[in-house]
């Protein structure tokens, strides 16, 4: 099956010849390592992006602040992409973001859109990047 999808190259030895010499370059980038986060999303009561409700109220509601959230262009690429889960009007904020004001920023568009006590923040403070060189 191998050889069937690298039709046009001399052969297989060839392939693997490839394959072995770029595998250190593969191989050099740290893997992401979510273990911590999807243990966390496993406990029971967890809110998880898979249980946004599908009516319309909920679905306007978590529509309304990720706009809100991506016209803010203050806020970095991470807050961009927090998880917004909507379940019965209560609003869950998950994910990563660059600070403590940036967390406190979004929090505060979602109590904007969906009310004061309405917003469960469960956002957390992403580690910073060591500088390139």
């Amino acid at each position: 099956m191998f050889q069937k999808h690298v039709r046009g190259l001399a052969s297989a030895a060839a392939v693997a010849a490839l394959l072995a010499a770029a595998s250190p370059r593969l191989g050099a980038q740290t893997p992401a390592d979510n273990t911590k986060v999807n243990t966390r999303d496993r406990a029971a009561g967890a809110v998880t992006a898979d249980q946004q409700s599908n009516n319309s109220t909920d679905r306007d509601l978590a529509k309304r602040i990720r706009q809100s959230l991506v016209a803010d262009k203050g806020l970095s690429s991470y807050a961009h992409n927090v998880k917004v889960v909507s379940l019965h009007g209560q609003v869950t904020l998950k994910g990563p973001v660059r600070s403590e004001q940036e967390k406190a920023s979004v929090e505060a568009k979602a109590v904007e859109v969906a009310g004061a006590g309405h917003v469960v923040n469960q956002l957390s403070i992403a580690p910073v990047k060591p500088a390139k060189k």
